[in-house]
């Protein structure tokens, strides 16, 4: 249990004493003189564009500043993606809605994203997706890796993490993966990567600038694509279940059919929030089985032991099911690890709009924007002892360190404002990584390259994640013909 925050928070180093709490001030163009711009400190203030940023690199601050966040947390007020969705009048989705509106839209979307029974019966789905996946890696070894190798393995399982998630929240399947991906769903890819690319591009411009800027133009362009896309997903879902009602039929389906045909919501905002689910959706499963792929690789003992514990759970040709992962702790752990290396947004941000909050000593008014700094806190040594180790046993129950912070790594968030998608997400990589294990040996790139991450939007692989997959069975079976020969 976390212990409570006092009203006035212990004294952090480098700030006044906790009983000379400091009032900031915020207005458009006035900074804080109490807060240093640039210092080796937990806490400081920044300017990016018109926004004036407090920035907190601590567990102990982070923790702070998230239970205080209130009834109607903030993350940012998105001017960008809210500018949009005013220029052509559509609906505000659980990314960029706000107040209660916002709480009001995720208690509808929330029941059947995050309870796990409802969660669990995507597993047939997800599992569909993973089976045409493990036959895409075995057609790139043979087409393009000489049996071995598969190239972009970020770039490939982006288009399993688009196909997956599509698969749950439209019902349908885009063809991501197909040998030649339908020229509208490389569009529609296309259009996500491109939007998240140009976000922090238009950002820091006033709003006032925005309509004189083409790369302005080039942001409405591609949201119009996703919206024209989506658009045409969820119409296509109401045909089929009007259809349905007009024959006397029983209307089946799973998340998109529950929000069409409860009625909670108009047809407006279901397009509003499904489109802003699908973009949360993609890329926290892909960068992390990219990321865990590329360590488990190069750390052969640790692979060794997932690939014991997944057949010793799923023997013979059983396919893993949700209720299996539950007996997969290092899988689990391993996953974990992942993100607290690499988290997918490396840095949150959080508005608390209600009141006055106190953190590290400075009390700070109503509307500060405080900049939440997760990729530095799970490098932190005092929090995570050898941080740039990849070690998942920390994660495990009877290894894990007594002390370990539970704000330390928080790649899904914290509260009421947490990841909606976070079991989704979860669940589809715990069952493509847990597959692709049983199925395939991977080793590290011959070459030898090492790949960090970048930031771009989202924390990505800056170069090309390159990774060899050897057939289990194939190389189980030679040694038998081998000495059978002999």
């Amino acid at each position: 249990i976390a212990p409570q925050i006092p009203t006035v928070p212990p004294p952090v180093a480098g700030t006044a004493p906790a009983a000379a709490t400091q009032r900031m001030r915020i207005a458009p163009h006035i900074m804080w003189p109490q807060l240093p711009l640039r210092a080796p400190l937990p806490l400081w203030r920044s300017k990016y564009g018109p926004l004036v940023v407090v920035n907190v690199a601590n567990a102990d601050l982070i923790e702070q500043v998230l239970r205080q966040e209130g009834r109607h947390p903030i993350r940012t007020d998105m001017p960008h993606w809210r500018g949009y969705r005013k220029l052509r009048n559509h609906a505000y989705g659980p990314l960029t809605e706000m107040g209660a509106e916002w709480q009001r839209i995720r208690s509808i979307l929330n029941p059947r994203m995050l309870k796990p029974k409802h969660v669990s019966s995507y597993t047939s789905a997800i599992n569909g997706v993973v089976s045409d996946f493990i036959e895409k890696v075995a057609k790139l070894r043979t087409t393009k890796g000489n049996d071995l190798m598969v190239y972009d393995v970020a770039g490939e399982l982006y288009k399993f993490a688009f196909e997956g998630i599509c698969s749950v929240l439209f019902e349908t399947r885009m063809g991501c993966l197909n040998e030649v991906v339908p020229e509208e769903t490389q569009k529609f890819i296309f259009s996500v990567g491109e939007m998240f690319r140009l976000s922090p591009i238009v950002i820091p411009f006033p709003k006032s600038l925005w309509t004189y800027m083409p790369f302005w133009k080039h942001f409405v362009a591609v949201w119009d694509h996703l919206f024209k896309v989506a658009d045409e997903l969820v119409q296509k879902k109401m045909a089929e279940i009007q259809e349905r009602v007009k024959y006397g039929q029983p209307v089946e389906g799973e998340y998109l059919t529950h929000l069409l045909i409860s009625e909670q919501m108009s047809f407006t905002e279901v397009l509003g929030s499904i489109t802003e689910l699908l973009l949360a959706g993609v890329d926290t499963t892909s960068n992390t089985v990219s990321w865990a792929l590329y360590h488990l690789a190069r750390e052969q003992e640790i692979q060794q032991k997932l690939y014991e514990e997944i057949i010793s759970v799923c023997p013979g040709d059983k396919v893993p099911c949700s209720e299996d992962i539950t007996r997969m702790p290092l899988l689990k752990a391993i996953v974990r690890e992942t993100l607290r290396l690499y988290p997918v947004v490396p840095g949150n941000a959080r508005v608390v709009a209600e009141r006055e909050i106190v953190v590290g000593g400075h009390l700070f008014p109503k509307n500060t924007l405080f900049h939440l700094c997760h990729f530095a806190v799970s490098y932190d040594e005092k929090v995570f002892p050898n941080p740039s180790a990849f070690l998942p046993q920390r994660w495990i129950r009877g290894e894990k360190q007594l002390n370990q912070h539970p704000f330390g790594s928080v790649p899904f968030g914290f509260g009421i404002r947490a990841c909606l998608g976070r079991r989704v997400a979860e669940l589809e990589m715990y069952l493509l990584l847990s597959r692709l294990i049983k199925h395939y040996e991977v080793r590290p790139d011959p070459s030898g390259n090492t790949v960090k991450p970048i930031t771009r939007t989202l924390l990505v692989p800056a170069t090309s994640i390159d990774l060899q997959f050897i057939d289990r069975q194939k190389e189980q079976e030679e040694p038998v013909k081998a000495n059978a020969s002999v």
